[in-house]
């Protein structure tokens, strides 16, 4: 199964997508300007926790990393998509909805949704 890279170049997030039937070989999806990635996060840096319901409900779980603050810019960059989530975030918008100064394009809005999730349980 092929995984896209996410690509920072420039002060901008790509997402790969040539082969998944979007676009032409080697072209990337634009997300947009990390810094607005990194506005929807909350910031550069995310220090990982677990709550004590967490941890009652998964005992096994090694929480060894909790306080450990990681570079969001670096697990973007680690992050890898299926062909099926390039797919989608191809059919999303690429710019704002409207001119609220608070909204932010529906393609960054699921781009930023799966790196909050790899924030919040990990890469995989």
């Amino acid at each position: 199964m092929a995984r896209y890279e996410t690509i920072v170049k420039d002060g901008i997030v790509y997402v790969e997508s040539g082969d998944a039937g979007v676009v032409e070989e080697g072209d990337s999806l634009e997300i947009g300007p990390v810094e607005d990635v990194l506005d929807v996060i909350g910031g550069h840096s995310w220090t990982i926790t677990y709550t004590d319901e967490e941890k009652a409900r998964h005992p096994e779980m090694d929480t060894a990393d909790e306080g450990l603050t990681v570079d969001v810019v670096d697990i973007m960059q680690a992050m890898t998509h299926g062909e099926r989530f390039v797919e989608t975030l191809a059919a999303h918008p690429p710019h704002q909805p409207s001119d609220d100064p608070d909204a932010i394009a529906p393609r960054m809005g699921l781009f930023a949704g799966k790196l909050l999730e790899n924030l919040e349980n990990g890469l995989g």
